[in-house]
């Protein structure tokens, strides 16, 4: 009998030394986690979010049938910016970035090699003002890969609309603000111990 509760003893000793081990363990590593969850860089919780104050509106014409020149571009407030386009029979459209952009998407689709190579609505929208107002836009940066700005100059009715687009745009980049948005969760905890107390209570 003696013999027994010798052995239970020391096997509860056993018992007690691993389990200390273990919640040595895990509270070693659980202070590792927090303490590397502590130094996470804050850029990886913020971007630079970029707005304009201006935006551009284009006015664009039929010259001939299927043949269209950028008349005249103006700088007007943030949201304004289309494209306003007068064919040869009188009647005028008003296009948003939105149709402009499906435009000039259809054109890239249907064959990219031409685009920028005649002088198609497309063109004028994507060499334009409206062009430079979508390509400024992260989404649509493979938009500035087909503008060649060498060749911008020729389709504009005349050097001096070339001249006054390019001070348009020269305003409308002046009314660009920066700001830093941070979205680092409430707390700014992180790590074993956070993602625990939020399952206790249970």
């Amino acid at each position: 009998m003696t013999q027994l509760r010798k052995g239970s003893f020391i096997k509860r000793v056993k018992d007690i030394s691993i389990s200390s081990a273990l919640a040595m363990t895990l509270f070693s590593g659980g202070l590792f986690v927090q303490s590397c969850g502590s130094n996470d860089d804050e850029a990886d919780y913020s971007y630079e979010e970029t707005t304009y104050e201006k935006g551009i509106k284009s006015h664009i014409k039929e010259v001939k049938p299927g043949e269209f020149k950028i008349m005249d571009e103006e700088s007007v407030g943030a949201g304004k910016s289309m494209a306003i386009v007068t064919y040869l029979d009188g009647h005028t459209d008003s296009l948003s970035a939105t149709a402009a952009k499906a435009l000039i998407d259809e054109d890239i689709r249907k064959d990219e090699s031409r685009v920028g190579h005649h002088s198609g609505l497309s063109t004028m929208l994507l060499y334009g003002g409206m062009g430079y107002m979508l390509g400024r836009n992260s989404g649509n940066g493979y938009m500035n890969n087909y503008r060649n700005q060498g060749a911008a100059r020729g389709f504009y009715n005349s050097p001096g609309a070339y001249s006054k687009s390019q001070s348009v745009v020269q305003d409308v980049n002046a009314s660009r603000s920066t700001r830093v948005v941070n979205t680092r969760p409430k707390g700014g905890r992180s790590g074993f111990f956070s993602r625990s107390a939020g399952r206790s209570g249970g």
